[in-house]
């Protein structure tokens, strides 16, 4: 009888133009947690699309329990018992937490009994720790919060080999660890976990053995206990990667204010309060790093301040100017630039060209529009300078961002930012998603930006990015500020714990 759970052997799938698979060996054995690490575009996606039945290799094989399979759809996959929470979700925004959770599964009776369905789903999310509202509207939830639905619902459905990508961006450490101790539980009983990150740190606490691709390419697989996120990382991206602190070049400037909050109190979209009297400052040059679990009030806090969610009470000033409440416009006229968490929804209009969506801030300004007509030459022009500067890999500017990977389509949205010479810079979970190349470039610039002066309010879940690259961190909880502390001060265990609720006096 054999001991594995997933075979892939030369496994090619072939793209126009691109090769995103070429002749990949893959091997997960029964009961074991088995990450799969790459660049983004090594073909780690297209590998588990094969496997969940969304693509058909072009050659290869796929054993299931050591016999063959192949599957025609995503069904027949889940059907086999193997499910996938994608990095870019699949759900349905008017629909309730709960009624995602249930949608496509066989065993769902006619009529639904919603109270019933609700505290089963919210039983699920307990037994997981995963904090969320079975009632409430997916288009409410956070990113983060939207990510936990994804995985209760391949667990509501039973699958014994679970694909995961990237779920534990929104957790803090001691979720992180109660997640780890989850999937060892369920590996113990059987189950087989494919877990895909970026944090190569988890990677190594959480995984009996490491697979990495590399240009479509298997690289090796290694058992954990016998390699290092420095190896592994060089077998990501075929060079050494550098981990320590990023070196600023000019020192922060915390009492020159280039961005100030007072008593600020703002609502989410379910009319719930979700700031309660936040009030923070950004110095010049300065990164201040914003701690929390997603749904704690992050991404109403960079709303807020970026005027597209308009306050409930408070003040925000930039470089002494009060920021008119609610107003995108006056937010960029005042030197406000923001990279939201969800890149391509909200960042960038993904159907539309590179050079499109670079030209979205200033394409009212006279150098790129006359008379109300769009100047095209100087828009291409611009947008291919700035394509070369923060070396965006497309074909040309005309490419849909939608055709980028995820480190290409966050520096378009960087470039665009930078280049309307923000004093102040929000950015929401920056890295989120992107490999190790892509985070080392994007992080750069935006050390490179405060260097140059550039206001930083960096929002991220991410505990490792955070004190890598703030100068000063404060907490959020619930909606609150429940701590604002030196970075150089700061430990893992205290923030983790800060993030989780326990009290601390707030010092500034």
């Amino acid at each position: 009888m054999t001991n594995s759970a997933v075979r892939m052997t030369g496994v090619v799938k072939r793209f126009p133009g691109v090769v995103a698979n070429d002749g990949v060996n893959f091997e997960v054995l029964k009961g074991e947690v088995h990450a799969l690490l790459g660049e983004n575009g090594a073909g780690k996606s297209t590998l588990s699309n094969i496997l969940t039945g969304l693509y058909r290799p072009d050659e290869g094989t796929i054993e299931l329990n050591g016999s063959p399979v192949v599957f025609g759809s995503p069904k027949a996959a889940l059907d086999a018992g193997i499910g996938m929470v994608h990095q870019h979700f699949r759900l349905v925004e008017p629909f309730t937490v709960a009624e995602n959770v249930i949608l496509g599964n066989p065993e769902t009776p006619f009529v639904i009994d919603t109270g019933t369905t609700a505290e089963r789903v919210a039983e699920l999310a307990r037994r997981y720790d995963m904090a969320v509202d079975p009632n409430a509207k997916i288009w409410q939830l956070s990113v983060g919060e939207q990510q936990r639905v994804e995985i209760l619902k391949v667990l509501y459905r039973g699958a014994q080999v679970l694909i995961l990508d990237e779920p534990t961006a929104v957790l803090t450490p001691i979720e992180a660890e109660a997640l780890f101790r989850t999937l060892r539980a369920m590996t113990a009983e059987g189950r087989t976990v494919i877990f895909i990150s970026h944090k190569l740190d988890e990677v190594m606490s959480v995984s009996d053995r490491i697979t990495v691709l590399r240009g479509g390419r298997t690289v090796g697989t290694v058992n954990t206990r016998d390699t290092s996120t420095r190896e592994l990382a060089s077998m990501m991206v075929g060079r050494s990667v550098e981990f320590s602190r990023v070196v600023r070049q000019s020192p922060a400037d915390p009492g020159n204010v280039v961005l100030s909050l007072t008593n600020v109190n703002c609502e989410d979209d379910r009319g719930r309060q979700a700031l309660h009297e936040v009030t923070v400052t950004v110095g010049r040059g300065e990164i201040v790093g914003v701690a929390g679990v997603a749904g704690n009030g992050q991404r109403e806090l960079a709303e807020v301040i970026a005027g597209m969610r308009s306050s409930t009470g408070g003040t925000i000033t930039v470089s002494g100017n009060e920021v008119p409440n609610g107003r995108a416009r006056a937010a960029i006229a005042g030197g406000v630039a923001h990279v939201p968490e969800d890149r391509l929804h909200t960042g960038l209009a993904a159907g539309h060209s590179v050079e499109d969506n670079m030209a979205l801030k200033n394409y009212r300004t006279p150098l790129l529009s006359r008379f109300g007509l769009l100047k095209r030459n100087v828009i291409t022009s611009q947008a291919g300078d700035l394509v070369s500067k923060y070396d965006v890999k497309t074909p040309d500017t005309a490419t849909p961002v939608r055709l980028l990977s995820g480190g290409n389509v966050q520096k378009v949205l960087l470039a665009r930012e930078f280049s309307t010479n923000p004093r102040v810079l929000i950015a929401a979970s920056p890295t989120r998603g992107l490999d190790v190349g892509a985070i080392e470039t994007v992080r750069g610039r935006l050390v490179e930006a405060a260097d140059s002066g550039v206001g930083i309010l960096l929002i991220s879940e991410d505990l490792e990015e955070i004190m890598s690259l703030a100068d000063r961190i404060v907490v959020m909880y619930e909606g609150r500020l429940v701590a604002d502390i030196p970075a150089s001060q700061a430990t893992r265990e205290q923030l983790g714990l800060l993030m989780g609720g326990a009290k601390m006096e707030v010092t500034r």
